[in-house]
């Protein structure tokens, strides 16, 4: 079995955004998403058609999430039956309440990546050094994120339909060309500073499978090659959403490193990933009007050193 070379070696000359927006910067690629994207993203809305791309936290069939990590567990604190005792609660009015708690990964949903999140070489995203995660992130958590807000326009590029497919395969790759293909085939043109969202309807088989999907787990996705990396830097894409868990094909078919892109593009060129989304409702809607262009909005949780955090993205056409 050939060694893996590291990270450092396979992204040498790799470009990056660090100091760009100056050395503070924390929310790296969503600085191309200013006023006027935002104004033209909105010339996108038509008919007022509104959808919602977060899945289901604690779905009874499941939720899909990275190995390793633990589903979402709610649990109910106060009902009806909270009032049954001797004990129970009282308000001046008799009035009763529910109440519950959830106890989750933070990305363990539909999330938004911090871009400290993930790192090599002793440095997260913009230089800030690695020790910065150390108890939290200190540097370039999903709060600068959360407290921005995303808006712009978004592109859906349905390759499972562009593949004449229900899902797209374990480990089946696409590239930038193949993005610029679906597009055409759409007849839309991915743009400067376009949301990028991709479906493949991938995690369907999380839900046909159960645990049998993280077998020889190996999501389909984009993979690593310079020229990729040098689409997303000329393009300024300002984030890369999907429905899969992990945005990527897991272990990168020509070094065997896993999520080089995690790297190549959230660590060195500050784009913001967006992953675990349910696009069915959406891409059904694009596949019957031709439109596959819209105003995309997002906003994660505010939380304080935190790696990641659920959302609920909104589309409006």
């Amino acid at each position: 079995m050939a060694e893996v070379p590291s990270m450092d070696e396979i992204l040498k000359d790799a470009p990056t955004n660090w100091g760009k927006w100056g050395d503070d910067d924390e929310v790296g690629s969503l600085n191309y998403l200013g006023p006027a994207q935002v104004l033209a993203a909105v010339q996108q809305v038509s008919s007022g058609e509104v959808f919602t791309l977060q899945r289901l936290i604690g779905d009874p069939k499941g939720d899909p999430v990275w190995p390793g990590r633990s589903p979402a567990v709610r649990t109910q604190i106060l009902d009806e039956s909270s009032w049954d005792g001797p004990d129970a609660p009282a308000f001046p009015g008799g009035l009763h309440y529910a109440d519950d708690k959830i106890d989750a990964f933070l990305q363990g949903s539909t999330q938004y990546d911090a871009l400290g999140h993930v790192w090599y070489g002793g440095q997260l995203y913009n230089g800030y050094d690695a020790r910065t995660s150390v108890d939290g992130l200190d540097k370039a958590s999903v709060q600068p994120i959360a407290e921005r807000g995303v808006v712009g326009r978004g592109i859906l590029l349905d390759m499972a339909r562009f593949r004449g497919k229900e899902n797209l395969d374990k480990g089946e790759t696409y590239s930038h060309e193949d993005l610029e293909e679906c597009a055409r085939a759409q007849g839309t043109t991915i743009e400067k500073n376009d949301i990028l969202i991709i479906r493949t309807n991938f995690l369907k088989l999380f839900f046909e499978q159960g645990d049998a999907f993280y077998e020889g787990f190996a999501e389909p996705g984009l993979t690593y090659s310079p020229e990729l990396v040098q689409w997303f830097q000329d393009m300024e894409i300002p984030n890369l959403v999907t429905d899969t868990i992990a945005n990527e094909v897991t272990y990168d078919p020509g070094s065997g490193a896993a999520l080089p892109l995690h790297c190549a593009l959230m660590r060195n060129l500050g784009v913001v990933f967006t992953e675990i989304c349910d696009l069915e409702e959406l891409a059904a809607s694009c596949a019957a009007d031709g439109r596959y262009t819209f105003l995309y909005t997002a906003a994660p949780l505010k939380v304080a050193k935190g790696s990641g955090s659920p959302v609920n993205p909104v589309v409006i056409k």
